[in-house]
């Protein structure tokens, strides 16, 4: 069965925004990972605006989404159910996170202890794998025990407080993630890597766009909802 909705898709623009282009279609956010534009805490930015900061062409970038996205398989989260939202946030995002993170942690703290000396080692990797670990986990139950609760019991309660939180911590996480592709050499290893070292970095990857678009959904669809 067909997941698609009768309502076109809007067209990729430069003047779209990132968090526009990120919420309507599935595969934008691979996209933007791979040219390092911050579509989550700098969402709002307008795609050429992103692309001239980056010193990227517009054009090729757009048409890398066009090749890219995939409107059959996207759902525009803004026009979904906050309670499927919240569910959504919960059972695909925070529980991922919850089983990748251990994952990635061992893999760091192997790769440093086995390959320590070796040129592109990625030393204070797992430390700060483990401070992402205890701050992402901090984030999520208060979120999990505070603020989605009060929007299951009342879509329309008055959540400003957490919100402006949970929007400061995301900067704290975004800050995080630059930390940890800095740390790992842009998950690019070299020639010598072993299995692991390169599982690694591959993991690492997909779990900087998981928690970008994981961030994205909530400043962009889940809170401006709280505000309003």
């Amino acid at each position: 069965m067909s997941t698609s909705t009768s309502t076109p898709p809007s067209p990729i623009t430069p003047e779209t925004s990132l968090a526009a282009l990120a919420t309507r279609f599935a595969g934008a956010s691979r996209v933007f990972q791979r040219h390092q534009l911050d579509f989550c805490c700098r969402g709002a930015v307008s795609l050429a605006d992103a692309c001239r900061e980056r010193r990227i062409a517009t054009a090729e970038v757009i048409a890398e989404l066009q090749a890219a996205v995939s409107p059959t398989r996207s759902r525009d989260w803004s026009e979904a159910p906050t309670a499927a939202l919240l569910a959504h946030l919960v059972d695909h995002f925070h529980q991922d996170h919850r089983q990748e993170l251990p994952r990635l942690l061992a893999m760091a703290e192997k790769v440093e202890r086995v390959h320590a000396g070796r040129d592109g080692c990625p030393v204070g990797l797992a430390a700060a794998l483990h401070e992402v670990q205890q701050e992402l986990e901090q984030h999520m139950q208060k979120e999990e025990q505070v603020l989605f609760p009060l929007l299951l019991a009342d879509p329309h309660a008055l959540v400003t407080g957490p919100v402006q939180c949970l929007t400061h911590e995301h900067l704290g996480h975004g800050e995080n993630l630059a930390r940890l592709r800095h740390l790992a050499h842009d998950f690019v290893p070299p020639p010598h890597a072993c299995g692991t070292w390169q599982a690694l970095y591959l993991g690492l990857a997909e779990f900087e766009r998981a928690v970008m678009e994981h961030i994205h959904l909530e400043n962009h669809v889940l809170f401006p909802r709280c505000r309003t």
